[in-house]
């Protein structure tokens, strides 16, 4: 009897150690929504993008705080923006081009 609550009592075990394990196991392997790693230059641009964006909201906080005169963060500001909508281009052509022209199967 008590080698049957033993064999039990291990498979409880193993059953709990896989669900616990689940989350490790699925980020080891392969992405788990079906979709594949984007491209190297797609991920650069976004990474561009993250920093383009975190540059405009230092540069608004400099502003805030008095580091920067109204002039000086104008000028930084559309200098920022235009270099964060060249980017923005730049990740919507890529997007363009990978989803191929138009009418084609």
């Amino acid at each position: 009897m008590q080698v049957v609550a033993v064999i039990l009592a291990l498979a409880l075990l193993a059953v709990v150690l896989f669900v616990i394990s689940a989350p490790l196991r699925a980020r080891a392997g392969a992405p788990t929504d079906g979709q594949m790693d984007p491209p190297p230059e797609q991920a650069e641009l976004e990474a561009a993008r993250e920093a383009k964006y975190r540059e405009i909201r230092d540069a608004e906080l400099d502003l805030r705080t008095g580091k920067l005169s109204r002039a000086d963060y104008e000028s930084i500001d559309g200098t920022l923006r235009a270099e964060a909508l060249e980017i923005l281009d730049r990740l919507q052509a890529l997007a363009g081009a990978k989803a191929g022209p138009a009418g084609e199967d």
